[in-house]
């Protein structure tokens, strides 16, 4: 059981008066689960650490970069080494190129990488190149799929299938939501009926390769296909956004795991999280000849001061050489570990849920019937995955607090953590089976 929080609550006020919501990233500040959210000390391993001194097995993993686990000595190196030599030189370095030639090396379509700071760089400056390969501006996004805050695709489906898209959020102009057409995800036919109405208008397709933003939603079977053939038959480019994907559900992301060849391959790719080894960055990558539209080679404008960072770049390529075949199959068999005896437990209590899975990403919604888009993502019982949440936070198990994301394990789980996560999961399970007006005796 989890102690007192009272230096976590101190920091959150305090925070408050000098950052927005006392967070820097909205959904660190529990507004979804309630109560106070953890500000953490320190990490080793699969345990994290808060300002009070409460441990927890960590089940977000930075929100899947740690897929080594915490401080994994081999990264730890890496990053010493890289950090000795100086923290950032605004010049090219070795680690960049050792670290763009690893992600060449495992993703078999991807012939040249530009490396950003982060997954809405990556996915912004994809969106560019498309745009400027096509001579085209309209986009095609899936409700439910997020690609980070770029203005375009902060958009909201408007009244029709086909229709262009509303602003989701205050600050995007009607004129860059506009130029975005949202669909239902899994739906070939609303893909086929926007590309009927706008396909000489549309630059691209953009998806996630599996997403896990609206929890873990993989495409139907002839999805990712139909994608490929569709955007092909109009001459828009197939962007495929693995920042969350890319490097955990396999040695070449999802699109290793679906096991795609030749001309059923996206055009460009984004990568982050894994590949930074827990640092900011990431990356776009493709085909040469579009790549090759960047500048300084191009016309298509795209630059960063902090792009290739030598320390991230040593950390992210230090990752990924420890993301052996190993690894992989440990997340799988942990990951089924925790969901089974998950799953087990909200049965026996009888809440209805469902557990959905990319590789060893997956989700446990709290609803009947499978999840294939973010209408019936959104058709769950959050205050029931509350409820859970916080039962599972108070006894040392610190899941994502949102019903609509994915939980991430690492190769450091471990005997003892895993034990630890299976032990929480009955009064938890309990809780969420409780009316909103009584609560589990844990």
């Amino acid at each position: 059981m989890s102690g007192s929080t009272s230096k976590s609550a101190e920091l959150l006020a305090h925070a408050r008066t000098v950052t927005p919501g006392g967070v820097n990233s909205p959904v660190r500040a529990f507004r979804a689960v309630g109560g106070t959210p953890r500000f953490i000390r320190q990490a080793k391993g699969p345990w994290l650490t808060d300002v009070d001194g409460n441990r927890y097995v960590d089940l977000i993993c930075s929100w899947g970069p740690m897929i080594l686990g915490h401080a994994h000595p081999d990264v730890m190196a890496a990053v010493q080494d890289a950090a000795s030599r100086g923290f950032s030189f605004g010049t090219p370095s070795e680690n960049e190129v050792a670290l763009a030639t690893e992600i060449v090396r495992r993703v078999e379509p991807v012939e040249q990488v530009r490396l950003v700071s982060s997954g809405t760089e990556a996915t912004m400056s994809a969106i560019r190149l498309a745009r400027g390969a096509t001579g085209r501006s309209k986009i095609v996004k899936f409700a439910g799929c997020y690609h980070g805050h770029v203005d375009a695709l902060l958009a909201a489906a408007g009244s029709g299938v086909a229709t262009f898209a509303l602003p989701d959020t205050a600050g995007v102009p009607k004129s860059s939501a506009g130029e975005t057409i949202v669909l239902p995800y899994n739906d070939v036919s609303a893909l086929e009926a926007a590309f009927a109405e706008h396909g000489d208008e549309i630059a691209a397709v953009i998806t996630e390769a599996s997403p896990g933003n609206m929890g873990v939603v993989p495409p139907a079977a002839g999805f990712t296909k139909a994608l490929r053939d569709i955007t092909t038959k109009h001459g828009a480019l197939l962007v495929s956004d693995e920042v969350m994907t890319g490097f955990r559900c396999s040695a070449a992301g999802w699109f290793g795991h679906e096991g795609q060849q030749g001309e059923s391959a996206p055009d460009l790719f984004t990568f982050g999280k894994v590949m930074g080894g827990g640092f900011p960055a990431a990356a776009f990558s493709g085909r040469a000849d579009l790549m090759g539209m960047l500048a300084p080679d191009g016309p298509v404008y795209q630059a960063g001061t902090l792009a290739g960072n030598p320390v991230a770049t040593a950390a992210g390529l230090a990752t990924l050489q420890g993301c052996t075949d190993e690894v992989y199959a440990h997340l799988d068999s942990t990951a089924h570990a925790i969901a089974d005896a998950a799953s087990a437990e909200l049965t026996k209590a009888g809440v209805p849920h469902t557990v959905q899975w990319a590789s060893s990403m997956f989700s446990i919604f709290f609803r009947d019937g499978a999840v294939t888009n973010y209408d019936d993502a959104k058709d769950q019982d959050t205050e029931a995955f509350s409820r859970f949440f916080n039962a599972m936070l108070d006894q040392g198990v610190h899941l994502p607090p949102s019903a609509y994301e994915s939980w991430f394990v690492s190769a450091s789980h471990d005997d003892e953590a895993v034990a630890h996560v299976i032990d929480a999961l009955p009064a938890a399970a309990r809780a969420a089976a409780a009316s909103t007006d009584s609560s589990a005796t844990l």
